[in-house]
């Protein structure tokens, strides 16, 4: 039996529609995570080089809501697990809720030695513009929110913070001037980039509740096998290695202080 010419050609197309939908995934991704992920993207897609991996970083909070309105995300890591804990619970996710990482925060300048200062210096009028993320939405400006208080000098620096979007936007406001110091994410400190051009001194972790960052796979990836994929590889011996050597704190872990 013979099949018209325009019936196959569909099929092959079909066919072609599920083997690209099938190879490509996008991920929602914590600012923090941004350079950490970079590197884990790359060496995942040299062990599966049909792989089309994009990566969109951003507030953990908008992510999260923009998933409930249906923006079609694979994964979602969120620098505050509550975030997919909450879609998992609505029916949003695919996957069981996974655990990841914890975050630190930190002091981070690059026209003073942050180094040698503490939470507690920034109560300083000296000091113009400190920048945070936005508590409402970005799960690092919440930390360094409740840290400030933890610290007794929320009132005294209120009126001098620069709220960013997210933790990448924080640091950026404190690497191009905009800010005298920032507290932001330690994952971002220790790029080479910002390493660079500044320094930082870490904020200790009874200051705040902890940064416990966890994953999903959506329910769009349902079938997805490319997401699938990936979220197993979040937990390889590779992963896990790029993950330490940007600061965070793995599962199990004792931090180091």
């Amino acid at each position: 039996m013979k099949f018209p010419k325009s019936l196959v050609a569909i099929a092959l197309l079909a066919l072609s529609s599920i083997s690209s939908a099938a190879d490509k995934i996008t991920i929602a991704a914590a600012a923090d995570l941004k350079f950490a992920m970079e590197e884990i993207v790359t060496v995942f897609k040299q062990a599966n080089p049909a792989a089309e991996v994009e990566t969109i970083y951003g507030s953990s909070g908008k992510f999260h809501t923009q998933i409930q309105q249906g923006a079609p995300f694979d994964l979602y890591f969120s620098a505050d697990i509550k975030y997919p804990q909450m879609l998992a619970k609505e029916g949003f996710a695919a996957s069981e809720v996974k655990p990841y990482a914890f975050g630190r925060i930190v002091l981070w300048s690059a026209s003073r030695d942050a180094s040698k200062m503490t939470i507690a210096d920034l109560a300083d009028p000296a000091i113009a513009k400190i920048a945070i993320a936005n508590p409402k939405h970005a799960p690092y400006g919440k930390r360094a929110e409740e840290a400030l208080h933890s610290a007794g000098i929320w009132e005294k620096v209120e009126p001098r913070l620069v709220m960013g979007e997210n933790i990448a936007q924080t640091a950026q406001y404190v690497q191009t001037g905009n800010a005298d110091i920032g507290i932001i994410a330690l994952a971002l400190a220790l790029n080479k980039e910002l390493a660079s051009k500044g320094n930082y001194a870490l904020i200790p972790d009874n200051l705040h509740q902890p940064l416990e960052q966890g994953f999903i796979v959506t329910k769009l990836a349902a079938d997805n096998v490319l997401a699938k994929k990936f979220a197993a590889y979040m937990g390889s011996p590779d992963a896990r290695r790029v993950m330490v050597r940007y600061g965070f704190i793995l599962p199990g872990e004792m931090p180091t202080k």
